[in-house]
């Protein structure tokens, strides 16, 4: 079991370590550039290349974003009533609990330990949390107001292009499952040197309270998950998908949503590092936990 978890945190933590070693050894890192690359170009055709080329089962598929959507649901209320029992701003906390990081480190774990049918669930939960993030999170972090923007969104453009897939069961041309399948590569990679590089970057100040809450996030993260997944009669392995994307640390995006915005980007940036330190901890308890129920 211990050789077992090491296949699946080991790639996970030397890339983000590298990402890591490279930012505080003083190499420039485009950080802006590569983000964009992989939002723009990356994720679109990593969704569409896993969608095209694994089986899915549709009914899971559509339980797992469905399933998404409520636990959204309830770790925002989570959020809610955490900022009040700590007296914390809701505005930095509720997304912070809503939008965990199920792109970069939820799709490298869910292809390490579930592999491609487990990787195709996990774009399922990515998709849904995305579209959220990158339209509800740009509204609550005050950094976009514009609908119209919004919408021309690349994540939103590519769950546009892959819910045919999935529906008709529709296969890509040679040419172009080859030439996404080759672009999508590039996107894991990349996600998790980034992290480190961003992780390098962060300071952090409010260590207590983003110990606390960050441990806070991910606990009530697996536990929803595991609720709404034995609500909802998932798989072993559709449920294992769903705990493990729930449980994921806060997203870097919320600190450079908040960067953006002059929203309290120091608390928001405890957060991110403090539940991603612990994570490196957590998950493979977790995975300890689930992956013998898959055998």
């Amino acid at each position: 079991m211990l050789a077992e978890l090491f296949a699946v945190m080991a790639p996970v933590l030397i890339a983000a370590g590298l990402g890591y070693g490279w930012a505080r050894s003083g190499q420039p890192y485009p950080t802006e550039f590569i983000a964009r690359l992989v939002l723009n170009i990356g994720t679109p055709s990593l969704v569409l290349s896993t969608l095209s080329r694994t089986e899915i089962d549709r009914h899971a598929f559509g339980q797992l974003a469905i399933a998404c959507l409520l636990v959204m649901l309830a770790m925002g209320l989570v959020g809610i009533l955490f900022s009040r029992v700590f007296r914390q701003d809701w505005r930095i906390l509720v997304p912070a609990y809503l939008f965990p990081n199920s792109g970069n480190m939820g799709l490298p774990i869910a292809l390490y330990a579930f592999g491609e049918k487990g990787l195709a669930l996990a774009v399922a939960f990515f998709l849904v949390l995305s579209v959220g993030h990158f339209s509800l999170g740009l509204l609550l972090s005050g950094t976009e107001r514009s609908p119209k923007k919004l919408l021309a969104n690349p994540i939103i453009i590519s769950l546009a292009l892959a819910l045919p897939l999935v529906i008709w069961d529709l296969h890509l041309p040679l040419w172009l499952a080859n030439t996404i399948s080759l672009l999508g590569g590039m996107t894991i990679p990349l996600m998790l040197l980034t992290l480190g590089v961003s992780l390098a970057s962060i300071r952090v100040h409010h260590l207590g309270n983003g110990m606390l809450l960050g441990a806070l996030r991910i606990l009530c993260g697996a536990a929803i998950g595991w609720l709404v997944g034995w609500a909802l009669g998932l798989s072993p392995l559709a449920q294992g998908v769903l705990v493990m994307q729930s449980s994921m640390p806060v997203a870097v995006f919320n600190y450079l949503f908040a960067v953006r915005a002059g929203r309290s980007p120091e608390a928001v940036a405890s957060l991110v590092m403090c539940s991603t330190l612990l994570s490196f901890a957590l998950i493979p308890l977790l995975l300890a936990w689930w992956l013998p129920a898959l055998r």
